[in-house]
């Protein structure tokens, strides 16, 4: 007989983690990871921090509230930030004044706080033809492995049953429920949540569910050796094109990436030699340190639905199925406030008084039906 729960999680990244975190204190449930370790794709392979801006106007209401709990976590998180403050400079060449300008009034209403700056104040090395910039204040440094581990630790506590290796082959309605054939076993579950990640339409499709077309996108990242290293203090950078950002790691060595976004396959990706290249050129254009070693180098998949915004709600063509998924490169930044708001979806559990500046229906699946 199939051990029977009220909610199955399918992925054991950050989305399903937290989620099934939250909701195992109103109900009975499974988190099913396909890999041997939860996490193992796009959280933990993340750059690591917490941008108000990330994502845009349509995500920063969630990373806004989110910022709180990110701060002063509840001892059953662990009761220690998740954030440490870090900053984030967009810096702009001369012709970049209109893009940076659009920027700024993006979120214009949102109570992000944004201020024009002189680049070469705070970036020493800036190369002198990046003329301007945009100053985020409150970007902060993010503990993704620790915020991930409180997730999978709380959802221990409160009794979550999780399961490893147990890629889902294929998923039944039956009965008012679900049948689920996985790697590991088989297993029963009144809802289906689908918080697969980058294999979020293959969940989908092994459950029956018509596919939304959540895209997975590679996204390259390395770590430089440089000359100078790159001081702790400095903030996280970006350019107002979206071509590359950097940002301080341990021992004054820089993460960067050239903020590519390459259409790929669910699977376990690897960097190309040509991203990288690109990314070591735009950054040179960038500063004048030099590089003297790629010390790392590695990737990741970012999966986004067609209008880039996240995906939470009961499938109006799937009975008892949920989609918790589309959470681009920001599912940890908005990890709270995301799981939060699909708890009280699926359980009926009050809206949270801190989650009431957002609106629930830019994100609900039955924009695609």
């Amino acid at each position: 007989m199939n051990q029977s729960f009220d909610i199955a999680v399918v992925g054991g990244g950050i989305a399903g983690a937290s989620l099934a975190a939250e909701v195992a204190a109103h109900a009975r449930v499974l988190l099913l990871e396909a890999e041997d370790q939860p996490g193992y794709h796009s959280t933990g392979r993340s750059a690591a921090f917490w941008s108000e801006t990330y994502g845009g106007p349509g995500v920063q209401p969630l990373t806004t509230a989110s910022g709180p709990i990110l701060t002063d976590p509840p001892e059953e998180l662990g009761g220690e930030s998740f954030l440490k403050p870090r900053g984030e400079l967009f810096i702009g060449r001369e012709g970049d004044t209109a893009a940076l300008d659009a920027f700024i009034a993006e979120f214009a209403d949102t109570g992000v706080a944004l201020e024009r700056v002189d680049p070469h104040m705070m970036l020493p090395g800036l190369r002198p033809d990046w003329v301007q910039a945009v100053y985020e204040p409150t970007c902060m440094d993010i503990d993704v492995g620790r915020l991930h581990g409180a997730y999978l630790g709380l959802a221990r506590r409160r009794g979550v049953t999780i399961v490893t290796g147990a890629g889902l082959e294929e998923a039944r309605r039956e009965g008012g429920g679900w049948t689920l054939r996985t790697r590991a076993g088989d297993f029963a579950a009144g809802i289906l949540v689908d918080a697969g990640g980058a294999w979020a339409d293959a969940v989908a499709a092994a459950a029956g569910v018509p596919p939304i077309g959540i895209a997975p996108l590679r996204r390259t990242m390395v770590q430089l050796r440089t000359d100078p290293p790159m001081a702790s203090d400095l903030p996280l950078v970006r350019d107002g094109a979206d071509l590359f950002y950097f940002k301080p790691e341990a021992g004054g060595r820089v993460w960067l990436s050239p903020h590519d976004e390459v259409p790929d396959e669910p699977r376990d990706v690897a960097p190309e030699e040509l991203d990288v290249a690109i990314a070591i050129d735009r950054f040179e254009g960038a500063v004048d340190w030099r590089v003297e070693a790629v010390e790392r180098r590695w990737a990741g998949l970012r999966s986004f639905a067609p209008d880039r915004l996240p995906v939470y709600g009961f499938d109006p063509a799937g009975d008892g199925f949920f989609w918790f998924a589309g959470q681009g490169g920001f599912g940890i930044q908005t990890a709270p406030a995301a799981a939060a708001l699909a708890a009280s979806l699926l359980t009926g559990a009050a809206w949270p008084d801190w989650l009431r500046g957002v609106d629930l229906a830019r994100y609900a699946p039955d924009r695609f039906r």
